[in-house]
């Protein structure tokens, strides 16, 4: 399995991917892998899945979902 070295990270970036990766209960190698292979995976996603998606979610029914209404939302929001 090939190593790869990465130089130069910036100490913000590597606190962050410290804390992730204890978060993930991972090692800090293993948590950038999975980073790298999410990020890989993202830009692989054909443009068909994304419209897909977006087509999905422009029919969404919040009340099916048992959601409340918007307007119930605003009215509760406003007697505050």
């Amino acid at each position: 399995m090939p190593t790869l070295h990465v130089r130069n990270v910036p100490d913000d970036l590597y606190e962050r991917i410290r804390h992730r990766s204890r978060a993930q209960n991972r090692s800090i190698s293993a948590e950038v892998i999975m980073l790298l292979q999410r990020a890989l995976e993202d830009r692989a996603r054909s443009q068909n899945e994304v419209l897909d998606r977006i087509r999905r979610r422009r029919f969404f029914r919040p009340d099916e979902a048992g959601a409340p209404e918007s307007t119930a939302l605003l009215r509760q929001d406003r007697g505050r």
